[in-house]
Parts: C-alpha cells; sequence; structure tokens
C-alpha cells in the first residue's frame, strides 16, 4: 500500500512538473554536422589572466546559488556524465535498489525529491526522471546528509537546469560583448564534439540560443557575429551543483565564469548616460591628433591638425575600459572622422586617466569653434605647425606650443612665458595687453611664410606634464 500511495505521489509530481524536454536543452551551433563523430577536443591551455571582481547585478539579481542544504523538492537538473561517470555509476533505482550506468540516464532530467535515510542507514538523495517517470536516488558515500551538503561536492553528473532556464528568458536575443579569446563551435550534432576558435576580444555578438553544457559549466551560450560566425561558451553562473570553488574560476578557467566571457552591452552602455549631452555639440582640436576615417569602404587613419572643428553626430562605447568611439563630421568638407577617447577625468594624484592623457576627450578637445572663426589663415596654419607669431593671443600661444613651465611678470607690464627644453630656455614675450611682442620662441610676421629658394624649419612642441595636471580640459 505505501509503495502505491509513493508511486502515485511520484506520478503527480511528474505531471506537474514543465513540459520542456531534455531535447530543449540540447542546443548546437549552425557548425555541427548531422552526422555523429567521436572527437572530442580537449579544453584549451591559454586563458585570460582576469582580476577578481563583484559578480555584476546582472548575475546577483537573477542567479541565486544553491547549496545542497537549501534544495527544494522540484529543482530541475540534466545528467551529464563525464568520462569518469561512465565507470563508477552514480543513480541507483528506487523501485530495485540496483545501480544504473550513467550512459542509460545521460541528458534525462532529474527533479529534485528531497532525501532521506534508509533501512541500513545510508543517506539518500531523491530524482524523479522526468523522462521515464521512475524514481532514482544517489546513495552519499558517507555520514549524514547534513555533513554532506556543506560542502561544494553536491551530486555528481548533474547539470543545474534552473540557471538554464533564467538565462535563456533574459538573454536570448539580446546583445554581449565578448570577453575571452578562446570560444567554441559544434563538430557535429549528435555527440558533445568541439574544437576552440579564436575571437577577437570586445565583439559585440547576439544571444542566438541558451541550452545546457555540462555539470562543472551548466550554460551553454550560443552568440553570432556581425559576420554570421556562431560560438559558444559553457559558464557557470549561480554555480547551483557545479562541483567547483570560487578559487578554481582562475587561470585556464575564468572564460568559464559567465562573467569572464561576456558583458552585457546594457552594463556597457550604463557609462554612457551622460553622453547624450554632447551630441550635436562643434568642437575642435587642441592638439594634432589621429583619428580614422573610411575611403570607398576602406579604413585609413590620418592626422588631424590643431583647431579643426568638428560636430559631434555619436557615441558609442567600445567595449574597453570606460572607451567610446566618437562620430565627427568635419563642417567644411563633410567628411567622418572616428575617433576613441575617454571622458575619466585625471587623476588629482598620479595624473593617470583611464588610458593616456592623450586620448582624453577635454585634453583633446575644446567645445565650440574656439579661435579658428576669429584668427587670421596665417594665425591658424602657425599653431598647426606649432610656430608662435607676433601678436598672438596668450591663448593662440597655448594651442601652439602648449602652456609655459613657468612666468616671470615685470614692473612694466610684461608678462614672459619660459620653456625649458633639452636644457635649452627659450621665451614668450607678452604686453599688458596679452599680446605676443617678441622672445626667442618668436618668429617674425616677415617669417612666417617660407622665403622663395629657402627652406623653413618647423618647430613643434608638445605641452608638459604639469600643463596637462593643471589644465585637464574644459567640460561641456
Amino acid at each position: 500500500m505505501k509503495k502505491m500511495i509513493f508511486a502515485a505521489g511520484f506520478a503527480l509530481v511528474s505531471m506537474t512538473v514543465s513540459a520542456q524536454t531534455s531535447a530543449d536543452y540540447l542546443v548546437k551551433t549552425k557548425n555541427a554536422k548531422k552526422a555523429a563523430a567521436s572527437l572530442v577536443v580537449q579544453d584549451g591551455q591559454e586563458g585570460e589572466k582576469q582580476e577578481e571582481e563583484k559578480a555584476h547585478d546582472f548575475i546577483s539579481e537573477n542567479f541565486k546559488f544553491y547549496s545542497l542544504c537549501d534544495w527544494q523538492e522540484g529543482m530541475k537538473f540534466m545528467v551529464i556524465p563525464d568520462k569518469y561517470d561512465m565507470i563508477v555509476k552514480t543513480f541507483a533505482d528506487a523501485n530495485t535498489g540496483k545501480e544504473v550506468s550513467s550512459m542509460t540516464l545521460r541528458h534525462k532530467i532529474m527533479i529534485y525529491q528531497g532525501h532521506n535515510e534508509s533501512s541500513d542507514g545510508h543517506s539518500r538523495i531523491n530524482f524523479l526522471c522526468q523522462d521515464d517517470n521512475k524514481p532514482y536516488y544517489y546513495e552519499i558515500p558517507s555520514g549524514s546528509f547534513d555533513d554532506y551538503c556543506y560542502g561544494k561536492l553536491g551530486v555528481p553528473t548533474l547539470a543545474y537546469l534552473g540557471d538554464v532556464d533564467i538565462a535563456r528568458d533574459k538573454l536570448v536575443g539580446r546583445q554581449m560583448f565578448t570577453k575571452a579569446t578562446l570560444y567554441r563551435i559544434d563538430t557535429d550534432y549528435d555527440s558533445d564534439g568541439f574544437q576552440e576558435v579564436k575571437v577577437k576580444e570586445n565583439q559585440l555578438v547576439t544571444v542566438k540560443a541558451v541550452g545546457v553544457g555540462t555539470r562543472s559549466f551548466p550554460v551553454k551560450i550560443i552568440v553570432e557575429d556581425k559576420d554570421g560566425n556562431e560560438f559558444y561558451q559553457n559558464v557557470a553562473i549561480s554555480r547551483t551543483n557545479s562541483g567547483m570553488r570560487d578559487d578554481e574560476f582562475i587561470m585556464d578557467n575564468t572564460k568559464f565564469a559567465f562573467e569572464g566571457s561576456f558583458e552585457l552591452q546594457d552594463a556597457m552602455l550604463e557609462t554612457s548616460k551622460g553622453y547624450k549631452d554632447y551630441i550635436g555639440k562643434v568642437v575642435h582640436t587642441k592638439y594634432t591628433t589621429e583619428m580614422k576615417t573610411n575611403d570607398d569602404g576602406r579604413e585609413r587613419a590620418v592626422s588631424m591638425p590643431k583647431m579643426t572643428s568638428f560636430t559631434i553626430d555619436d557615441i558609442k562605447p567600445t567595449g574597453v575600459r570606460s572607451y567610446v568611439t566618437l562620430t565627427l563630421t568635419e563642417p567644411e568638407s563633410r567628411r567622418v572622422y572616428y575617433k576613441e577617447v575617454t571622458f575619466v577625468n585625471v587623476d588629482d594624484v598620479t595624473g593617470d586617466i583611464d588610458g593616456k592623457k592623450e586620448d582624453y576627450f577635454g585634453y583633446l578637445f575644446a567645445v565650440g569653434e574656439g579661435i579658428s572663426s576669429k584668427t587670421s589663415q596665417a594665425v591658424r596654419t602657425a599653431i598647426r605647425q606649432g610656430r608662435v607669431l607676433i601678436g598672438m593671443t596668450e591663448q593662440e600661444v597655448v594651442l601652439s606650443i602648449g602652456d609655459p613651465d613657468r612666468t616671470a611678470s615685470s614692473s612694466n607690464g610684461r608678462t614672459d612665458w619660459i620653456y625649458t627644453s633639452s636644457g635649452k630656455m627659450q621665451t614668450v614675450q607678452f604686453n599688458s595687453s596679452g599680446k605676443v611682442v617678441g622672445g626667442s620662441r618668436v618668429q617674425r610676421a616677415a617669417s612666417s611664410g617660407a622665403k622663395k629658394g629657402t627652406t623653413q624649419r618647423r618647430t613643434t612642441s608638445s605641452s608638459s606634464s604639469k600643463g596637462w595636471q593643471s589644465r585637464p580640459g574644459t567640460p561641456l
């Protein structure tokens, strides 16, 4: 009678579980061949070393870790045996007490049904198989359930499907950035064969499918790049029953943590909330800088001079730290240029930013057309060439050769800007109105252009680090 009630209870549970079958969890990249193959490529040795960091909010908010002690009846798992599990049988048939081959149960869904002690004092973890509607149990090797459940051991062969279900609901169709360099493609449709492929880091990809991976890394995420190439990674998200300790997700295993392989585009865009205020703004370069442009579909690098005006058309995250790509239009030619910059400001203590100072937006650009609309062509040319002419203003001199190393003032209202380079001192002298009147760094108006038959020497200079720290740029 008891056995009949027990069987009826299991049957009732099987009728109330999700209609998803084992096949729903088995997804493949489009590279997989229908013909079966025996190739199984071992994990690659190359990996990306990454600093420890807290899991992104997406993980902590959606994927809860369940220790075996906290498992709840109805939790679903899939039997994913590895080579060792083919030899050592994991489950026993609850009706007969006989051990069952892991290959027989491969890819079958097990539903957790609590735990109990057998008549001979052994602790058992009970399951109902959704596929054949039969009860099975895993017998704990030694000790009580309470003693066993506090470790990371869990139940061998079982990949937690709760993470797969949530990941499928939350990720399919969304865009992410790749954070590793090694991913996988399926080599055939009917087995677990795969090969590793190298992928460029920080590529924007779209999640095409989510299925079951392995026990250690239960969530298989298949993505597609802009060229239509599909590849995947098996990752641990909540790490429920993965059998992996947290300190094992290092070196080669870094990429098998979700945050080691992927970053949601939404997370990258979160850093760009303030960028919309820059769209449509007119800016100009304060220093010569390299940008990219397209000619007949081919990308090439060009050197853009100081004082060049642009309209900011778009700002998009690159996926590399805080860097973004500016889309800029030069008003006169209407040519479009691209420049990667960071908006992270200079550190007041170290003088460092998230990248090189030359990549900092406030260092490279000033708002508006600047002085380009107020100066003569001769002065604009001199600024771009790093020369100083009589009559220039202080702002024009800074744009041309940068901030001085030091200044000196006299009683008659004259101010000297002093520049030191390679042990040689040069000066630029200003009158009380702030206009250049002389100095060893100054060229006379007559020498601003090259004389026929002579070669004009071009003088260049860059802002000192002192000037960089004291003038971090003009914010919008």
